[in-house]
């Protein structure tokens, strides 16, 4: 199956037992017997659509991305600055409820994967894209606005994802409080990107 084509319900219900599955099992345990038992549906549906492990997981990530939007991530209505700040709380939370956590831990489990497959290389840099242009969206429109000083956005946003994705990964990875991390993003924005009498 094409990651573009239009998914029909059956699809959208195994992506969402796929979601459960991944946040019960993790990839390394995942099997499609695991899928299956979130599924409410034949299991043979699941091989009708797709053959492999691999193939439900691309196929996962692909409907991931194509539900997330800018528009939904923000509240235009706010100013960039308060949108900034929902972006890092979307992205990197304070104290992420245990699901958040262990989705993000099988993510990461999947990323590992792009190392030596393309399909998900190419789902992973989707990803980051994504991250980064909504980064780019905000800064640019407050800089606009005079929110936020002149800076150079493509830089400034490559600096935000990349500080974002660590401290999510370290996050789940280690044992170390990632607090820091944090403060690094809130002293980078308040520091170098707040404009002077916009605090």
């Amino acid at each position: 199956m094409s990651a573009d084509t239009a998914r029909n319900e059956t699809q959208i219900d195994i992506m969402e037992a796929t979601y459960r599955a991944l946040c019960e099992h993790g990839y390394a345990d995942l099997t499609i017997q695991a899928i299956a038992d979130e599924f409410d549906k034949s299991k043979s549906l699941l091989y009708y659509h797709y053959d492999t492990k691999d193939e439900i997981l691309i196929a996962f990530l692909s409907y991931l991305l194509d539900q997330f939007s800018i528009e939904d991530a923000i509240d235009r209505d706010e100013s960039p600055d308060e949108q900034l700040w929902t972006l890092v709380d979307e992205f990197l939370p304070e104290s992420p409820p245990d699901e958040h956590r262990e989705f993000q831990l099988a993510l990461f489990e999947l990323r590992s994967r792009a190392l030596s497959k393309a399909a998900y290389r190419e789902q992973f840099t989707r990803v980051d894209r994504l991250i980064h242009d909504a980064f780019v969206d905000v800064l640019t429109a407050g800089i606009d606005d005079g929110s936020f000083r002149e800076i150079g956005v493509e830089e400034t946003a490559t600096l935000l994802v990349s500080t974002v994705t660590g401290a999510m990964l370290r996050r789940v990875t280690t044992d170390d409080d990632v607090t820091a991390a944090r403060e690094a993003v809130v002293d980078l924005v308040e520091s170098r990107l707040i404009a002077d009498g916009e605090d």
